[in-house]
């Protein structure tokens, strides 16, 4: 590992503390360096506040050591007017002679610009250190702009026999395949995705509340799929803990493929990453039309001998991971 990788390695570690509060921008890492020591440190604030450039310049107690320093930043630096100005500007503004980029910036408000405006300032531009890690990183807000639609996770648990839940139950509650530990873990996604969706026929046999109660961050937003408006207003996902959205056959058609429209649905409403948290079918939907990212799937150690079968999918295996007794396997799509 050279030098300059070093330094945006760090950049991606200090990044992500910015994980599910900076959205719709981007969680970028930034880390100024001076005679080969790290003078200043920041990332993206939550939404409306500093970039990530603006608040490593800020932790700089000598400015001027900025005149000879190398600022590392994950992503290309903006260069257009949002809720705060180009950070661009602010590099040129402090003479800060060396910049080195993970990943270029590809929206159409910066693609190179920012880097075109630093090199007719002087400035030494180096791009592409550790490229595909940073795009990995941001890969939430790639998605949203390159695909226009969500960065989409599809989660579900089933038994060691292949269900995802038993023919019947006796409670409108759901039944536990998992243990508390990979329950704790899915609050914790929860509070890393923008959003998570379930059908209705999940409301009706779990009444789930969707939100994060075991573990501190913010409620995802909750999306329901509702098609003829039958879920009764006493349901858990429309108390006022959660925003909730309902689509139903009034913004969707049920006769298309429907996976492909929720995600023009979501685009539209800025949510740029979802966890899809349905049933059997809501799920199999997605892995249908190919709209997918990742697939989190555990699987716990006890059977149902009968009941409705988990999905199926096909995807690249990262190596699982064992919670207790649970399995924990990753597939991304691709």
């Amino acid at each position: 590992m050279n030098i300059h990788e070093k330094y945006i390695k760090r950049c991606i570690e200090i990044a992500k503390n910015g994980l599910g509060t900076t959205r719709p921008n981007p969680m970028v890492g930034c880390v100024i360096v001076n005679d080969g020591k790290i003078i200043g440190e920041g990332f993206t604030s939550p939404y409306g506040g500093n970039h990530a450039e603006v608040n490593a310049i800020n932790t700089v107690e000598n400015k001027t050591l900025l005149k000879e320093a190398t600022l590392y930043v994950t992503l290309e630096p903006c260069s257009h007017y949002g809720k705060t100005p180009p950070c661009s500007d602010l590099i040129i503004k402090h003479q800060i002679p060396n910049v080195v980029i993970g990943c270029m910036d590809d929206n159409t408000k910066v693609a190179g610009k920012g880097i075109e405006k630093l090199k007719k300032s002087g400035c030494q531009v180096t791009v592409g250190v550790l490229e595909t890690e940073c795009k990995e990183h941001h890969k939430r807000f790639f998605t949203f702009h390159n695909k226009k639609r969500p960065y989409i996770i599809l989660k579900w648990a089933e038994t060691e026999d292949g269900f995802i839940a038993p023919e019947t139950k006796p409670e409108q509650k759901p039944v536990w395949i998992t243990n508390e530990f990979s329950r704790q873990m899915v609050h914790k996604w929860r509070t890393e995705e923008q959003a998570i969706l379930v059908g209705t026929n999940t409301v009706l046999q779990d009444n789930p509340s969707l939100t994060a109660r075991d573990w501190i961050g913010q409620n995802p937003i909750r999306i329901v799929l509702d098609k003829n408006l039958k879920l009764p207003t006493s349901s858990n996902v429309f108390n006022d803990e959660a925003p909730t959205i309902i689509i139903s056959n009034k913004n969707l058609d049920f006769t298309k493929p429907v996976a492909k429209q929720i995600c023009d649905i979501l685009f539209q409403s800025d949510i740029n990453s979802i966890i899809i948290e349905g049933g059997s079918k809501t799920l199999q939907t997605f892995i249908d039309e190919n709209l997918w990212d990742e697939a989190r799937i555990f699987t716990g150690p006890t059977e149902f001998k009968k009941g409705i079968r988990a999905p199926h999918i096909n995807g690249s295996l990262i190596p699982e991971e064992t919670i207790k007794n649970d399995t924990l396997k990753v597939y991304k799509n691709g």
